[in-house]
């Protein structure tokens, strides 16, 4: 059994304010600590319930925040960028399940550090009609490679968006969200411990999660947060302007409507 564990770092227990996402600081370098040590109990578990590979895709930021030399080295580290499939690198490589470790909920949400991607980008991202977050977007990516999301763990907004999009999936709650700063927190041991145990049952009823699917051509709608970004964005021919801060455009399918997604978020960069 071949899993891949696509991690970031918004939805760690103890990990609340930007700048324990951000490098360049001392919050940040703990910060990277406490997610890898979740992807090494998620890792722990995978093993413990009879995985006989790990892929652990680093899909934070610049998709190199876990140092190499401390993860469990029974399992492989997909880092860097740009790639493809980007937070769903590996799902390619024949795994039968996915797990989403420290992930957060939506753009414009309630929970902790909530976005959609790219933070300065998007303000609400949509495809055929439903409003996804990123553990949605990239779990229908996982979808047309016939893979299910077995396992999430974050913040309890996180949880409460993404429930009936994956209803048997295993959802760990690492702490419980008051504000876009702020919450209540397992201990990292306990959330660890609680990931580690997570991954047992996950893998227990594997068979009993089905994929989830977005039938193409998928219809994408994004809400940019400026009417300035909105007019970047439309620089690319094929991109429709629907109002001051909304474009629209069609994909056969999500893979390609995810890479015009992180395509934008990269031309982003340019009004910063």
């Amino acid at each position: 059994m071949k899993i891949l564990i696509s991690t970031d770092i918004e939805g760690v227990a103890g990990v609340y304010h930007p700048e324990q996402t951000r490098p360049g600081n001392a919050e940040y370098e703990r910060a990277r600590l406490l997610m890898i040590a979740e992807a090494n109990a998620a890792i722990a578990g995978a093993f413990n319930a009879g995985a006989t590979e790990v892929l652990v895709n680093d899909s934070h930021g610049n998709f190199r925040n876990m140092p190499p030399d401390l993860l469990d080295p029974r399992a492989l580290a997909v880092q860097g960028k740009p790639r493809y499939l980007s937070m769903m690198s590996g799902v390619e490589q024949g795994v039968d399940a996915v797990c989403l470790i420290g992930y957060h909920s939506r753009a414009h949400g309630r929970g902790i550090l909530a976005h959609t991607i790219n933070s300065f980008a998007f303000a609400r991202i949509e495809l055929n009609g439903m409003e996804l977050g990123e553990a949605g977007i990239y779990g229908a990516l996982a979808g047309e490679y016939d893979v299910p999301v077995i396992l999430g763990s974050g913040d309890d907004v996180f949880i409460s968006e993404n429930r009936a999009l994956f209803p048997n999936t295993v959802f760990v709650e690492t702490k419980r969200a008051h504000g876009c700063n702020s919450g209540t927190s397992l201990s990292p041991e306990r959330a660890r411990t609680a990931i580690r145990e997570g991954m047992k049952d996950a893998v227990s009823q594997l068979e009993k999660v089905q994929p989830f699917r977005l039938t193409g051509p998928i219809e994408a709608r994004i809400r940019a947060q400026t009417p300035a970004l909105a007019d970047l964005f439309c620089q690319w021919p094929d991109l429709e302007r629907l109002s001051g801060d909304e474009l629209g455009f069609r994909a056969p399918t999500v893979e390609a409507a995810v890479r015009i997604i992180n395509c934008l978020s990269a031309m982003s960069t340019m009004l910063r």
